[in-house]
């Protein structure tokens, strides 16, 4: 099931032994296109401190109440890391919050976390956290210092879901609209779709274009380029706001553009003997971003 991502704003972080917060925003990686964090406000018992909450701990959403309940506790989230949401998470911040919460790293795998498709993979869970993971589980989990050693000075790539909205669409042959949304994957976190607004060119028509379509963004211009044209856009299937999307509606898309549906590669991914397919990225090998040529990431 996908989400807009503004719909989920304002959800309830709970925590085992009380309620943590409410959704703010969602921190994605400019490569992959994956949630890998909620921001989230934690309200008077936390002075409104402003806390990131990984995926790999969310359980079962109750949608109806929405709500995210987490496998930690408000005294985990009290002592975690106190990282500022206002600047860029550097990746020795990252570290830091994983080494803390005992969470493998989401990174360096040939899936979106680690070698999986679902967070909960990275703790022997299956779909959303691994609540059946104890904590001695979590910490033989954990990187070692090593690892944390060599990846401290990567670059996390993370950006803001809502800082995204209203960024420029360009086509190969001229502009089409503007950032309107984003729809999110409910199990892997995966943003599937840019919601892209062509009030601007044409009659106000909703559309969705995959990430992996994406030829280029610059973040400092708020701009993003993709591999379509403007009549292939036009004449793409119409998306209306707050319909649900299933995948006979997603093949219709991708079949109209000619692209593959990013399923199939999923189902492999979710079998051990295929977890050494090779990466591509999700933009297309030797593609840039702000000048920067990526030679090597994954395509799902």
């Amino acid at each position: 099931m996908l989400h807009s991502m503004k719909d989920l704003e304002g959800y309830t972080i709970g925590a085992t032994d009380g309620v943590i917060g409410h959704v703010k925003d969602f921190y994605f990686d400019d490569e992959h296109w994956v949630i890998r964090y909620l921001v989230v406000e934690t309200g008077a018992w936390l002075s409104s401190r402003r806390v990131l909450i990984s995926p790999i701990a969310i359980n079962e959403p109750n949608w109806s109440e929405k709500s995210f309940p987490a496998a930690i506790t408000q005294e985990q989230v009290k002592n975690s890391p106190n990282i500022d949401t206002d600047q860029p998470v550097s990746r020795q911040h990252e570290i830091a919050y994983s080494g803390y919460y005992g969470y493998p790293y989401y990174w360096g795998g040939c899936g979106f976390w680690g070698n999986g498709v679902y967070p909960g993979m990275m703790l022997g869970g299956v779909g959303h956290g691994g609540i059946s993971e104890s904590r001695t589980d979590r910490a033989r989990n954990a990187p070692t210092e090593a690892e944390s050693e060599r990846r401290q000075n990567d670059d996390p790539h993370l950006r803001s879901g809502n800082a995204i909205m209203k960024y420029d669409v360009h086509a190969t042959d001229g502009d089409i609209g503007h950032v309107q949304g984003l729809l999110i994957d409910e199990r892997s976190w995966a943003i599937r779709y840019l919601i892209v607004n062509t009030s601007n060119w044409w009659l106000g028509h909703e559309v969705l274009i995959a990430p992996q379509w994406i030829e280029g963004a610059s973040w400092n211009d708020r701009e993003v380029s993709v591999s379509l044209t403007r009549d292939a856009v036009k004449g793409s299937p119409p998306y209306a706001p707050g319909s649900r999307l299933g995948r006979d509606e997603e093949a219709r898309i991708h079949d109209h553009y000619g692209r593959q549906g990013y399923w199939a590669r999923e189902v492999q991914l979710q079998n051990p003997e295929f977890h050494t397919i090779p990466s591509v990225s999700p933009v297309g090998i030797g593609k840039t971003f702000d000048g920067v040529t990526k030679d090597k990431h994954h395509e799902l």
